[in-house]
C-alpha cells in the first residue's frame, strides 16, 4: 500500500490539517517573493536614502523569521501525522505480505492459551499476567521482544499498535529460525541425539567445526531444557553419558598419558568400515591448536549435570555409580597435591574458550570461576559414603580458600586501583601488603581511564609479579552465577557494564576480552597470531554466544534491563547476518574475518537469553545462591599467611585470626 492511498483513507479533517501548513507556507513564501522582488527593484527606480534601505532590509528579515516559525509549526504537525501514517502503512504491509507468519503466531498464541486454561501448576497464571500477555498497554511485559527506552510512536495509539505487531512478528520469526537452525545441527549416534555440530556453514571448510564440543554444547543443552512447551532433556542425558564414556579412554599424546579424569574437548561420529558401524572419535587436545588439553571441559560437564538434575528432577542419573566415579576423577585431578601456594588452579595458555595463545597462562579468572562453580555443584551431587565424605571435606576447604583468594586479590575497583598504584615493592615476611610484588609501573595506562568511580570487576590473572588487568566477560559472569562474587561485587560488575557500555557491548554484544592487544604487545603475547589481530576473534572480538551468560548474570543481579538492551542489539542483525561466530571491530560492527556462519552456539546463546528473560525462573538451572556455610575469614590482607599457629598472646591484633587452607 502506498503512502498516497494511506492519506486518502484519512478523515478529511486530518488531510486538511496535513495540507494546511504547507499551503499557508507557500502563500507566505509567495508574498515574500513579491516583496523581495519589489524591494530589489526599488533602488533602481528611485534614489532612496541609506536609512530607508536598511529599514526595508529589516522588514524583509522579520517577515522571513515569522515565515520560518509558521513553517516549523506546520512541519511539526505534519511530521506527527506522517509518522502515524507510516506506522499504519507498515502494519498493513506486514499483514498482507507475511500472512503465513501471522497465522503461525496466532496458532502459537492459541495453543499457549489452551495449555494455560488446561490447569496444572506450570500452566497457571495470575489475572494480572493474563491481562498483560500480548497487550499493547503492558509496556513492562518481557514477551515476545524485550524493549528498553521509549519510542515516540507510542504517543500515537494507531502507530503504537502497528509497531507492536511488527516487532512481535519479527521476534517470533527469529525464534522460529533459531530453533530450525539448531535442529539442523543435531548429531545422532545409534539413532539417538548426542550433541550438536559446532557450525553448519556450507560455504566454509569443515576443519573441526564438524565436531561436538563440550563447552559449545552447554548453551544448546540449556536451550533444550528450557524449551517450551516441550523440553528435550533426552539429548542432554545422552550427551552426558557419551562424554562420560569417552573419559574412560586411555588418553595418550606423544607417548605421554593424560590424567584419568580429563574430559574430551570434542568428539565426532565416524563410520568404521572394518566394524561396519558408527563409532565415536574423541579429541583430548591432541588435535587442538597448540596441543593443549581442555581444563574447562570437566567443569562444564559437572555444571551441566547439575542443570539437568535441577530441570528434570531426575536424581537417578547423578547417583549412578559411573557418574559418581566420573565426578570424583575430575575432582581428584584438580585437588591433587602439588607445589602451589595458592588455592587457584595453574593452567597453560589456550586451555579454555580462548584456545589460542592470548597470555592467559597461570591462573586465569575464567578457569578459577568455573573451578569454584564445579566444586559447589559436585558438593551437592556427591552421595554420602566413606570415600565421598573425605572428598567433600576437601571440597569445602578448597571452596573457602578459593573464594577468599579471588574476592580479595582478583578484585579491582577505583579504591583498589589507587592502592595498587601506591604499592611499595620488595616487601618481605607475611606482613607484606603487596603480596605478589606487583610493580606499580606495570599498570597499563588504559586502566586509569577505563575504571569508573562506580563499578569494578575481577581482573584476568594474578600470579607472582604479574597482574593481567584485562576484562574477561566469561570469568566475571560465572563468578556472579556461582556466587563467587559477593552481592556488592555483583552490583559493581553490573555498574561497570553500564558505565562502559560502548566499550564492552558496542554495536554487537559482547566483548570476550577488553581491551585488544596491539602493536609490540600483540607481537609478544600472541606470537603474531594472524587470527587474533586487534579487535578480532579472542583479541577483543564480539561473541553473540556470550549473550546468555550476560542475561543470566543480569537477572541474578536484579538488572534485567541491561540484558534486554543487549538482546535488542542482537535481534537487529544476528539472524540477518547468518548467525556468525563472532564480530570484528572496536564496536563489533563487522562480521568476523574468519567467522563461520550458522554457528550453533550463537544460535543457542540467543535462545537461552530469550527463554530466561521471558521466564526468569529458568535461572535456577544455571545459578547457585550464596552458601551461608562458607566461612568468612576474619583477617586483613597483611595477615593471611602465618608460618605457624599463633597463640592468643602472640597475635599482633586481637581481631585477626589464623587462616590456612589445604587441598
Amino acid at each position: 500500500m502506498s503512502s498516497i492511498n494511506s492519506i486518502e483513507k484519512l478523515p478529511s479533517s486530518a488531510t486538511d490539517e496535513l495540507q494546511f501548513p504547507m499551503d499557508d507556507y507557500q502563500a507566505i513564501a509567495g508574498t515574500l517573493t513579491v516583496e523581495k522582488t519589489e524591494s530589489s527593484k526599488a533602488p533602481m527606480q528611485q534614489n532612496d536614502t541609506a536609512d530607508e534601505i536598511w529599514r526595508s532590509i529589516n522588514n524583509n528579515r522579520d517577515c522571513l523569521q515569522k515565515n520560518r516559525d509558521d513553517h516549523g509549526e506546520g512541519l511539526q504537525r505534519a511530521t506527527t501525522l506522517i509518522r502515524a501514517i507510516g506506522a499504519e502503512e507498515e502494519a498493513v504491509v506486514v499483514t498482507t505480505t507475511d500472512r503465513d507468519s501471522s497465522k503461525r503466531l496466532q496458532s502459537a498464541t492459541d495453543k499457549e492459551t489452551e495449555e494455560t486454561d488446561g490447569g496444572g501448576n506450570d500452566g497457571e497464571f495470575s489475572d494480572k499476567e493474563k491481562s498483560g500477555r500480548g497487550s499493547v498497554e503492558n509496556k513492562s511485559s518481557l514477551k515476545p521482544s524485550p524493549s528498553v527506552g521509549i519510542s515516540l510512536l507510542q504517543f500515537v495509539p494507531e502507530a503504537s499498535c502497528a509497531k507492536s505487531n511488527v516487532s512481535e512478528t519479527s521476534s517470533y520469526s527469529m525464534m522460529d529460525d533459531a530453533w530450525e537452525r539448531l535442529r539442523l545441527s543435531f548429531v545422532y549416534f545409534q539413532k539417538k541425539p548426542v550433541g550438536t555440530l559446532a557450525a553448519v556453514d556450507p560455504s566454509a571448510e569443515d576443519l573441526n567445526y564438524n565436531q561436538v564440543f563440550v563447552r559449545d554444547f552447554v548453551p544448546t543443552a540449556l536451550a533444550c531444557l528450557m524449551k517450551v512447551p516441550d523440553p528435550e532433556p533426552e539429548i542432554v542425558k545422552n550427551f552426558l553419558l557419551k562424554t562420560l564414556h569417552l573419559q574412560g579412554w586411555k588418553k595418550t599424546i606423544d607417548n605421554f598419558t593424560l590424567g584419568e579424569g580429563v574430559m574430551p574437548a570434542s568428539f565426532k561420529v565416524m563410520y568404521d568400515p572394518f566394524q561396519e558401524k558408527d563409532v565415536l572419535k574423541a579429541d583430548f587436545g591432541g588435535s587442538a591448536i597448540g596441543r593443549v588439553a581442555p581444563v574447562d571441559s570437566g567443569f562444564w560437564w559437572i555444571i551441566l549435570l547439575r542443570s539437568y538434575t535441577k530441570c528434570t528432577g531426575d536424581f537417578s542419573l547423578s547417583e549412578e555409580p559411573e557418574v559418581q566415579k566420573g565426578m570424583k576423577l575430575i575432582l581428584d585431578l584438580c585437588l591433587s597435591d602439588g607445589f602451589d601456594t595458592f588455592p587457584t588452579l595453574l593452567c597453560a595458555d589456550g586451555c579454555s574458550m580462548i584456545d589460542r595463545r592470548m597470555g592467559i597462562y597461570g591462573y586465569p579468572i575464567e578457569i578459577q570461576a568455573l573451578f569454584f562453580f564445579a566444586l559447589r555443584c559436585a558438593q551437592q551431587m556427591l552421595k554420602e559414603d566413606t570415600d565421598s565424605n573425605k572428598l567433600i571435606e576437601r571440597i569445602e576447604r578448597r571452596i573457602t580458600a578459593l573464594s577468599y583468594h579471588i574476592r580479595n586479590y582478583y578484585w579491582l575497583d577505583f579504591t583498589q586501583l589507587n592502592n595498587i598504584y601506591r604499592y611499595k615493592t620488595e616487601e618481605y615476611s607475611h606482613t607484606a601488603v603487596n603480596k605478589f610484588n606487583v610493580i606499580p609501573e606495570s599498570i597499563p595506562d588504559w586502566v586509569f581511564d577505563f575504571m569508573p568511580l562506580k563499578g569494578g570487576y575481577f581482573i584476568g590473572n594474578v600470579s607472582p609479579a604479574r597482574m593481567d588487568f584485562r576484562w574477561f566477560l566469561v570469568g566475571n559472569c560465572i563468578a556472579i552465577l556461582s556466587s563467587l562474587a559477593t552481592v556488592a561485587q555483583t552490583t559493581a560488575i553490573m555498574d561497570l557494564v553500564e558505565e562502559r557500555w560502548e566499550d564492552l557491548i558496542g554495536d554487537m554484544p559482547l566483548k570476550i576480552a577488553y581491551p585488544a592487544l596491539e602493536g609490540y604487545e600483540w607481537n609478544i603475547v600472541t606470537g603474531c597470531d594472524p587470527k587474533n589481530t586487534r579487535w578480532s576473534y579472542h583479541n577483543g572480538g564480539s561473541w553473540p554466544v556470550l549473550l546468555w551468560l550476560l542475561t543470566a548474570a543480569c537477572i541474578k543481579a536484579g538488572r534485567p534491563q541491561i540484558a534486554k538492551r543487549a538482546i535488542e542489539l542482537v535481534e537487529q542483525r544476528l539472524s540477518k547476518d547468518g548467525w556468525p561466530e563472532y564480530y570484528d571491530g572496536k564496536k563489533g560492527r563487522y562480521v568476523g574475518k574468519q567467522a563461520r556462519k550458522f554457528q550453533t552456539w550463537s544460535i543457542s546463546g540467543y535462545l537461552v537469553a530469550k527463554l530466561m528473560i521471558e521466564n526468569p525462573s529458568n535461572l535456577a538451572m544455571i545459578s547457585l545462591e550464596e552458601d551461608k556455610k562458607i566461612e568468612k575469614p576474619r583477617l586483613t590482607r597483611s595477615a593471611s599467611w602465618p608460618c605457624s599457629k599463633p597463640t592468643a598472646t602472640s597475635l599482633p591484633y586481637a581481631v585477626t585470626l589464623p587462616y590456612r587452607w589445604s587441598p
